[in-house]
């Protein structure tokens, strides 16, 4: 059974959509999504430096439209895709390309909403210099009861021994001088502010409201949330679920134990691909895995599309 993944914010790098536009329609797609949410996502996905797209509300529609435009070389319709596709997931960011994908959303409807929610998180994190660090190694029982008592969150509980720590700089700094006993190192991460924390919680209410006219469509394909890695069939839960997530943790770990209770056979990360097949190459020994890093995966990502397409139920959750 095949699994469809879309990464999170920090997967950007300079440059990473230009050999994306080289196919056909791609840069026609970008320029009409960038004229929908008034980003210009070809220069940012293509000219823009490190420090430029590390800016949230640049970011996440890049990552976004970087993940449809990857998926679309793949599937040609949404029925296409659920044919195949047995689930779909996102970290972070990347749940509302899911949301796309499986057909709650329209692709216009993901990109207009990740605008708003970059610019909104984005927002909220000019209140407080914040920030994020990826702790290596550790056993959750020894790191969350140091987090806690350095006032950082567990923003993401990413599985295969990586925590993810969320908080002030001030916090940050001194959990770099004082790592939890069995972690290698904390690496800070391109990203600017404290996600998935109480921190982003202005955030949530312009989310919101700019969810109240939309009409969500029930997934086409298993859509396995960050919020507990359950199943969610119905779409409307899926877009409250969407606001929620900015202000709360994300437990990509049960995203992965659903993979497997699912019976996951492949794993596919759409483009910026390599965060998400690291972490399973981990925790889903045996599963096999493809990152879609450039147009030159998408020959590997069809050969494991062609072995292993063979979709799950979608039990409601």
């Amino acid at each position: 059974m095949l699994v469809l993944v879309a990464p999170g914010q920090g997967a950007q790098t300079p440059g990473f959509l230009t050999p994306w536009l080289d196919l056909p329609g791609v840069e026609d797609r970008l320029r009409e999504w960038s004229a929908a949410i008034d980003l210009d996502l070809v220069h940012y996905g293509t000219n823009a430096d490190a420090d430029e797209i590390r800016d949230t509300a640049v970011a996440q529609p890049l990552l976004v439209a970087a993940a449809l435009l990857s998926a679309r070389q793949l599937f040609s319709t949404g029925e296409d895709l659920a044919a195949q596709v047995g689930a779909s997931a996102g970290h972070s960011v990347g749940e509302l390309a899911a949301a796309a994908l499986t057909g709650v959303l329209t692709d216009e409807e993901a990109m207009r909403l990740v605008r708003t929610r970059g610019l909104a998180m984005a927002e909220a994190a000019a209140v407080t210099p914040t920030g994020m660090s990826a702790l290596l190694g550790g056993a959750p029982e020894a790191v969350l009861p140091h987090l806690e008592k350095l006032g950082l969150t567990p923003a993401n509980v990413n599985g295969a021994g990586q925590i993810v720590a969320a908080g002030t700089l001030e916090q940050l700094a001194a959990l770099a001088e004082d790592l939890p006993e069995g972690t290698r190192k904390a690496i800070a991460l391109k990203v600017a502010g404290a996600f998935h924390t109480h921190h982003m919680a202005p955030a949530v209410s312009a989310l919101e409201a700019a969810v109240a006219q939309l009409s969500p469509a029930d997934p086409r394909t298993a859509y396995v949330s960050n919020k507990d890695g359950g199943v969610v069939a119905d779409g409307r839960e899926v877009v409250t679920r969407l606001v929620g997530q900015v202000a709360n943790p994300v437990r990509w770990d049960l995203c992965m134990e659903t993979f497997k209770e699912l019976g996951v056979t492949g794993i596919l990360e759409l483009s910026p691909g390599g965060t998400l097949v690291g972490l399973a190459k981990r925790a889903l020994p045996g599963v096999e895995t493809v990152a879609l890093k450039s147009p030159d995966d998408l020959d590997k990502a069809r050969a494991l599309i062609a072995e292993h397409a063979t979709p799950a139920a979608a039990p409601a959750e």
